[in-house]
């Protein structure tokens, strides 16, 4: 196969993937962005003052609606642990927000089965109990005074004006009120725009990641990793090497989800693709922005917490589905769509591109990318637009 061909073949197979699951990137894009549109983040840190389990049970809901940007949602939880908010709720947020939201079960559920975006809520409700709990166990007041002292100094990291964005809008009675007026479009289509902008190059690179490796690398190299030969030994190293494949491949939150396809089709074990996808907080880039947030030892903290919590998660996940008979048989997640037919996905895809470009028209026409920008440019604590008097 010559080179040219085989560049080919992988850019088809990331199109036919892309093709998939463009309507429900648009759509969970949309609805998060209807939710940041709403809510303000002064409510947030209001909201979430200690780590009892009502806070966290709201800073799992808050980030469950807000932005799926692993990047934004990191620069987020710093924002409102600045403002007030207890630092283990900020952190749950943090894995809400890029583990339960809209959008990644929407896409969970097109590419890959109704029992991975099930897996993916139980494990990640799992792994805010756990993160909870060994916060409590191990993170002692020093090293929280040492985050909090480095995290108010305000090192930019990556999307901070992302996070410092504050547009919701606050005055005009009903929650369906406030969406459908003028202010309301106009603040709905300006996060649209800028999650977009946010995201749009992981998802890209995620993307054209799978459609090469799914290409590339034959499936019994995964096997072999995984070790689908030895389904015990598979279910116990799985979680812990699905994370560490995560870490190297640098894919944020939905960009995830082909690449899992692309795992559990070569034979990776449910839990390890289950942990793959968990994986997207501790990145390379972004361990590093935790480096500059929070300080090396928090930094160093929060990747053996969160590791050990995404590992027990999946595992766990995994030894209930499989006693329940959850886990699927096949491992035939949809990776390869052999073209674009008339079926429900184009007719999605048609319709879904169409709410996208009102949504982008309505942002060109109210200044949001004169907005985006000022955004790549600002410091994380530029003043918000509207000012709160207390």
């Amino acid at each position: 196969m010559t080179i040219g061909a085989a560049l080919l073949h992988a850019l088809a197979m990331a199109f036919a993937m892309g093709w998939e699951i463009l309507w429900a990137l648009i759509l969970g894009f949309a609805l998060s962005a209807v939710v940041q549109a709403v809510v303000s983040h002064a409510e947030m840190s209001r909201l979430l003052p200690d780590d009892s389990p009502r806070s966290i049970v709201r800073a799992t809901l808050l980030g469950a609606a807000s932005s799926s940007c692993s990047y934004a949602a990191v620069a987020l939880a710093r924002a409102i642990f600045t403002k007030g908010a207890h630092f283990t709720a900020a952190m749950a947020f943090e894995i809400a927000s890029t583990n339960l939201v809209i959008e990644l079960g929407i896409i969970l559920i097109v590419l890959m089965g109704w029992q991975f975006a099930l897996a993916e809520l139980a494990g990640g409700l799992l792994m805010i109990v756990i993160i909870v709990l060994l916060f409590r166990l191990f993170l002692t007041p020093r090293l929280l005074a040492e985050a909090k002292a480095q995290a108010e100094k305000g090192v930019a990291g990556r999307m901070e004006g992302h996070a410092a964005m504050d547009m919701s809008v606050k005055a005009g009675g009903s929650l369906l009120a406030r969406i459908l007026s003028p202010p309301g479009c106009t603040a709905i289509s300006h996060y649209f725009v800028m999650d977009w902008a946010a995201v749009w190059l992981d998802i890209v690179g995620g993307i054209l990641l799978s459609g090469a490796l799914a290409a590339w690398v034959p499936a019994d190299f995964w096997a072999t990793l995984f070790f689908a030969d030895h389904p015990l030994v598979a279910t116990i190293t799985g979680p812990v090497i699905g994370p560490l494949v995560a870490v190297i491949s640098f894919v944020c939150s939905v960009g995830n989800v082909p690449l899992a396809a692309v795992l559990w089709n070569g034979g990776a074990s449910f839990g390890g693709v289950i942990a793959f996808i968990f994986a997207d907080l501790i990145i390379l880039p972004i361990l590093d922005i935790y480096r500059r947030y929070y300080g090396l030892r928090m930094a160093a903290f929060l990747f053996v917490t969160f590791t050990v919590a995404m590992a027990l998660a999946a595992l766990v996940v995994e030894l209930i589905f499989a006693a329940v008979g959850l886990v699927p048989h096949e491992h035939q997640a949809r990776v390869v769509v052999s073209a674009v037919a008339w079926n429900y996905t184009t007719y999605l895809n048609i319709l879904f591109l169409g709410l996208a470009a009102a949504l982008v028209w309505r942002a060109a026409r109210t200044g949001g990318f004169g907005m985006l920008r000022m955004m790549n440019a600002m410091p994380a604590d530029a003043p918000a637009h509207h000012h709160h008097h207390h």
